[in-house]
């Protein structure tokens, strides 16, 4: 058995994940952050100039990656209309493939779920 990964380990795992994605979108990075509990994990700019804040959540499956905390979300989006920024939300589900009650271990295969960024609306209801 290797090494489990820590909850920062996950976290970095995720933010690679995302990552990569933004950077195959055409994203500029102008900030990264991959500390726990810090928001947003990355700044990035898109070939318009717009301003996007990006949220990532590594989540240990079987929760649902796609659900983030609403009301913590509504001080976040204040932030981003204060800024001219647009917020992206990546929840990124991990899990061991021989079963979601073990850690994921460093080095070895693991699942994932991810469907991708999720535009959150900062408009004022």
């Amino acid at each position: 058995m290797g090494k489990p990964l820590t909850e920062q380990e996950l976290h970095n795992l995720a933010m690679n994940h995302v990552g990569r994605e933004l950077e195959s979108r055409g994203f500029e990075f102008i900030a990264i952050n991959s500390k726990l509990k810090r928001h947003p994990q990355f700044v990035c700019i898109d070939k318009n100039k717009q301003y996007f804040f990006v949220i990532v959540k590594a989540i240990k499956l079987p929760e649902n990656p796609n659900n983030y905390d609403v009301v913590w979300m509504e001080t976040f989006k204040k932030h981003a209309r204060e800024h001219d920024a647009k917020v992206l939300y990546a929840g990124v589900g991990l899990s061991n493939p021989d079963g979601e009650e073990l850690p994921i271990y460093l080095n070895e295969e693991y699942l994932i779920e991810y469907n991708g960024l999720q535009l959150i609306e900062t408009s004022l209801n």
